[in-house]
């Protein structure tokens, strides 16, 4: 039967799961338990866990069917054999003939030579991949379009797991930094200026405490309501009053607000909904697909329209958890605000108190960029690492005019950008003295003061 009947049997698997994640084991055991029962849903022979140990390794953390001994000692490199391809790309392989399929790379500690069909998919939360979930049989087979995306609806699940730090010790899978050196990275200018603040974190992460539903209508019914409030509040986001709006603008919100009522993207939530996930699991599922579209998408127009989806999801989830993004007002009015990318709707939330935006991604022709000039504050975009290496309330030095970011800066550093800063509020308050009075020369000829505007920086 495998998973032909998508709806009952994934919701049946993903019970279980849950049921496993109430246990009190310990991790390995709970792995263990995790790959028995994914296999003997599947009609599997195999079904192994690969996690990511760091940046560039993955580690096989749990298998069922494959040999014991293999377990923590197999590593990949990320984009090596058809695991670490997986993990690079986020794209699922479904294949009847693994030997034969580009990229395998044989481990002969695994025993894997026995077994010729194999699907993967990735453990992805947010665009990040945590690592990678593989079913494999011995005979000839491809998995069905139900089968994939039964699976990935279960890797949806390890991953909200995995995050909880439920498989691992706190400190096993993450990243390491030294947050408390000083940081350098060049930029892109979106809007130019220079700020001193604190970092301000945009996305802090939502932890989901149970992500497989009991009822998909009382799940569905959820979503219903999370999207009326959502539509909401885009309309009053086109109609917020500011004094640099351009047609641009309003034709950035005119897309926002047909996303916002997208009955595809709805649609993807409600049947991941149906396969057995909580409504938020089941936004963050379609936002991690998204996530990883973008990653491999050139196009800039396109990498927008998926921004403000990006964003709208963010929304959704708020909604749906019930998480204010209210930050405190004395708190966001020295604050440099530093996120992987943001909406415009998003952005537009924060307002003028901000003092100025770093973006991980992002590009200079984005809809944050557009927000960004309507609000007069400095914005910078693909500043690599600066995610991982932020803190919230770390110094940060935002030098647009010079697509600079000195996070942590030496003292010598702050020093010289905050005299360069307090010379240039002393003539700008020099200017503005003088702004309103009458362009007139010593022996009294009034003159007409103008300016040559021959780009679009200009």
């Amino acid at each position: 039967m495998g998973m032909t009947h998508k709806g009952v049997d994934s919701r049946v698997l993903l019970k279980r799961l849950r049921d496993s994640l109430a246990e009190q084991v310990e991790g390995q055991a709970r792995l263990n338990k995790i790959v028995k029962l994914i296999a003997s849903s599947m009609k599997a022979e195999v079904c192994s866990i690969y996690l990511r140990r760091d940046l560039s390794t993955l580690e096989l953390f749990a298998t069922e069917g494959l040999k014991s001994d293999a377990v923590h000692f197999t590593k990949l490199r990320i984009g090596q054999g058809l695991v670490g391809r997986i993990a690079q790309t986020a794209v699922p392989i479904n294949t009847s003939d693994a030997p034969r399929t580009r990229g395998f790379r044989f481990m002969p500690e695994t025993g894997e030579e026995h077994y010729q069909s194999f699907l993967g998919v990735a453990i992805q939360r947010l665009g990040e991949i945590l690592g990678v979930l593989i079913v494999q049989n011995s005979f000839p087979r491809i998995y069905t379009d139900d089968e994939v995306y039964g699976l990935e609806i279960v890797a949806m699940v390890l991953a909200e797991m995995t995050e909880l730090g439920v498989f691992t010790e706190g400190s096993e899978l993450a990243i390491t930094a030294q947050h408390t050196l000083p940081f350098f990275c060049r930029a892109i200018t979106g809007n130019e200026g220079i700020s001193i603040g604190k970092v301000l974190l945009h996305e802090p992460l939502i932890i989901i405490e149970n992500p497989v539903a009991d009822n998909p209508k009382v799940e569905k019914s959820k979503l219903s309501k999370a999207f009326k409030k959502l539509q909401k509040e885009v309309n009053s986001l086109v109609n917020t009053k500011l004094d640099n709006k351009t047609e641009e603008y309003l034709e950035v919100f005119e897309a926002y607000q047909m996303f916002a009522r997208d009955k595809g993207w709805r649609k993807r939530m409600e049947i991941s909904i149906e396969r057995g996930l909580a409504a938020t699991v089941a936004v963050e599922k379609e936002q991690s697909e998204i996530r990883a579209r973008m990653s491999r998408l050139a196009d800039p127009y396109i990498k927008d329209r998926l921004d403000d989806l990006d964003d709208l999801s963010n929304r959704l989830i708020r909604i749906l958890t019930k998480t204010k993004n209210e930050n405190d007002k004395e708190k966001i009015n020295n604050a440099i605000l530093v996120a992987r990318n943001i909406g415009p709707g998003e952005l537009l939330d924060y307002g003028q108190s901000l003092s100025g935006v770093i973006l991980e991604e992002g590009s200079v022709g984005s809809h944050a960029v557009i927000v960004a000039r309507a609000l007069s504050i400095p914005l910078v975009v693909k500043a690599s690492r600066i995610l991982r290496e932020s803190r919230n309330d770390d110094v940060v030095i935002l030098d647009a005019d010079q697509s600079l970011v000195h996070l942590r800066p030496e003292k010598d550093t702050l020093k010289a950008y905050s005299d360069k800063l307090a010379i240039r509020k002393q003539a700008q308050e020099k200017y503005s003295a003088i702004r309103n009075k009458a362009a007139e020369s010593l022996d009294k000829i009034t003159v007409s003061l103008l300016m040559n505007a021959g780009v679009m920086a200009d």
